[in-house]
């Protein structure tokens, strides 16, 4: 993958309706100035960035912002792709030697409903290179659900063990919420929960790789004596490597398989996300039974305060693309 500093400066995509209105939701709670658009629905400016949707469904992205927005925003959560900043999707798994490290992920951050739940794989010359042969690849790549199931066992089988993760359904997910009052820090608690338990499996682990969401102190306060004697590093497109790649695996599958089990207690099959057909679902489930809302639901996203008619939190500032 290109460097961070040079990413490319602009971006161009095909969105449906539902991901245009979830775009467009995101920008206007950021503060960005909407304009008429010749031959589209809008064009939305922020800091250092621009974007425009056009009503054949495509997406311009320009900007020096366009990385972050891209990066943080756009492919996470509302594309679920993988690809800038990569010359070819060769890329999206790094090709170079493997070295004994842990590579950790999260799944469930920008979705509404279900947990978020926090993997992490110890890797080693020999398992990593049999982990890239299985076809392992960060999760985001993977459509279908059988094959990170699939994946997810041949990955516990080939680590030996040697993994971790941390499930934090809805309910514990909103009081930590509560507590934190921050989703960054929230994640940085759930990613030391994880490195402290890989650490009790694989005790001489050297080093620790991570997507890059925060500042990297957010994640050493929250380690215990163990965790802060290892070498803990933070990159963008950390998903290319093997390491973050298969607890990316992990996440999902664990993501996945709690989500079959609040859909049962639903009665109705929970979709993903945070777009317009969450919201309706929100809206319905509000209406006949808002504890049971409360109870599979991340309860801080403007979903949740529109489905309960309650008045929205103050909008948060545009930072550099990141959502919290």
């Amino acid at each position: 993958m290109a460097d961070e500093a040079t990413l490319p400066k602009n971006f161009v995509c095909k969105v449906d309706d539902a991901q245009r209105v979830q775009i467009e939701v995101y920008c206007r709670e950021h503060g960005w100035t909407f304009s008429d658009l010749p031959y589209g629905y809008w064009k939305a400016s922020g800091s250092k960035i621009n974007v425009a949707a056009y009503h054949s469904g495509k997406l311009t992205v320009q900007g020096s912002n366009t990385g972050e927005f891209v990066l943080y925003f756009l492919e996470p959560e509302v594309l679920h792709t993988v690809g800038f900043g990569y010359d070819n999707r060769s890329e999206a798994l790094s090709s170079g030697p493997i070295t004994p490290h842990g590579g950790i992920d999260e799944s469930g951050k920008g979705d509404f409903f279900g947990p978020l739940v926090i993997g992490g794989v110890y890797v080693d010359s020999t398992s990593g290179a049999q982990l890239a042969a299985a076809g392992v690849c960060d999760s985001k790549l993977i459509k279908s659900d059988k094959k990170i199931t699939d994946l997810a066992q041949k990955i516990r089988n080939i680590v030996n063990g040697k993994f971790a993760v941390v499930t934090v359904g809805p309910e514990a997910y909103n009081r930590l919420y509560g507590n934190f009052g921050n989703l960054n820090r929230l994640l940085a608690w759930g990613h030391a929960k994880v490195i402290e338990e890989l650490l009790t499996k694989v005790p001489d682990c050297p080093r620790m790789l991570s997507d890059k969401f925060g500042n990297e102190n957010l994640i050493r306060n929250a380690l215990q004596t163990r965790g802060r004697q290892i070498v803990l590093d933070q990159q963008t497109k950390a998903e290319s490597d093997v390491a973050v790649a298969a607890a990316s695996i992990l996440a999902r599958d664990g993501f996945i398989r709690i989500m079959a089990k609040l859909s049962e207690t639903a009665g109705v099959t929970l979709p993903r996300g945070a777009g317009s057909n969450v919201q309706a679902m929100a809206n319905e489930i509000a209406g006949r039974d808002p504890e049971l809302l409360q109870k599979i639901s991340k309860t801080h996203f403007r979903t949740w305060y529109r489905a309960m008619n309650l008045p929205e939190p103050e909008k948060i500032p545009y930072n550099n693309g990141r959502l919290f």
